[in-house]
């Protein structure tokens, strides 16, 4: 492996915390996006790019979109080997993937995450040339990720939510992470097979983040089965849609 190479990579262990189960004693979907995340950033700070440099900068990164599949079952207590890439950028985002494999070498699931760069006042801006050099990924030519959904059927299920301070994360908006908790939470209240999925292996799960909300913020999900799988929508204050998402049972080959 070059030198280069080697830089785009980086692992770290997780210990699947008891907090971080479900009844079921599984690690919760959303911890893979947590992990994902941390890592990510693990990687940037070993190679100099921690978050005072880049408050020092006035930018940030944010999770514009993400896809990722459960595959196995993920025990609490259970270290997972995580492992993170950088897949390659285009002018205002950049891409990375991260693996999470059981102490036997398994894949148990899999994240892909988009992320976009803002600037101090929320608008996106380029990705500076000091990032590329400690990064040297290349350019992609991919699109970002976009799931398009439509308007919900009359028959769709609905729930509610209503943003509580400690989801809320030190950029003071919900974590991506706890979208995919409101998702599910959405399924499993409406029952059925929408409930029976959230539980399924392998499952693929597609999340284009549109918009945010604060703390105190209401949030009106709906949710409705669609071909083989099932749509869940988040719409915020003033019918701002935050997340469009879908939840599928994956039988095709790993991305």
């Amino acid at each position: 492996m070059t030198e280069a190479a080697a830089q785009l990579s980086h692992s770290a262990a997780y210990r699947v915390r008891f907090d971080e189960a479900a009844p079921d004693g599984l690690l919760r979907t959303s911890g893979l996006l947590r992990y994902a995340q941390d890592v990510g950033w693990r990687h940037s700070e070993a190679l100099g790019l921690d978050r005072d440099w880049y408050a020092a900068r006035g930018l940030a990164w944010v999770v514009r979109a993400a896809e990722l599949e459960v595959l196995e079952a993920v025990p609490m207590g259970t270290e997972l080997d995580v492992r993170t890439e950088v897949v390659g950028y285009q002018r205002i985002w950049a891409r990375r993937r991260a693996e999470c494999r059981l102490p036997d070498g398994r894949l148990a699931g899999w994240v892909n995450t988009d992320w976009v760069i803002l600037d101090g006042r929320g608008r996106l801006a380029r990705v500076p040339a000091e990032i590329h050099q400690r990064f040297p990924a290349p350019k992609l030519s991919d699109p970002l990720l976009r799931v398009p959904v439509p308007v919900p059927p009359a028959d769709a299920a609905l729930h509610a939510f209503v943003v509580r301070p400690h989801e809320l994360d030190p950029m003071n908006h919900p974590n991506n992470a706890v979208y995919v908790d409101w998702l599910e939470e959405t399924l499993l209240a409406a029952g059925g097979a929408a409930a029976e999925l959230v539980t399924a292996r392998p499952r693929r799960y597609r999340l284009e983040y549109a918009a945010t909300a604060g703390a105190g913020s209401a949030v009106d999900a709906a949710a409705w089965a669609e071909g083989d799988g099932w749509v869940v929508r988040l719409v915020g204050p003033d019918d701002v849609v935050l997340l469009r998402s879908t939840i599928e049972a994956a039988g095709s080959p790993i991305r």
